[in-house]
């Protein structure tokens, strides 16, 4: 029997993380507005490094470019940290230019 996140979609959480710095207001259902940095992100979910208090299951929407309106789900925390994870997966050609976006020095993006 395996220990950790059960996760809607299969686990994917192998997918590569690009590496971003970007800061978004998320709609939380219960606390309103809430400000976060977004420190890695894949197709399946994304990284904040400034939890505030976030625990799992705690889900909100937040806004990026190309891909728009997207709500996601806390499925782990660890210090100051949390995990997300999609509602829906992003299209690829989408995922890539949210990355183009969101990381313009090509150096730092990872290789596809």
């Amino acid at each position: 029997m395996s220990a950790g996140a059960q996760l809607s979609v299969t686990d994917q959480r192998r997918m590569a993380r690009h590496p971003v710095d970007h800061p978004v207001i998320a709609e939380h259902f219960g606390r309103g507005d809430l400000r976060m940095h977004i420190a890695n992100i894949s197709a399946n979910g994304f990284m904040i490094d400034d939890a505030h208090e976030l625990s799992r299951g705690e889900r909100v929407i937040i806004r990026l470019p190309v891909v728009g309106r997207i709500e996601a789900y806390c499925i782990w925390t660890r210090d100051n940290r949390a995990g997300f994870q999609f509602e829906r997966i992003v299209r690829v050609d989408d995922f890539l230019s949210l990355i183009d976006t969101l990381q313009p020095n090509p150096r730092l993006r990872k290789l596809r």
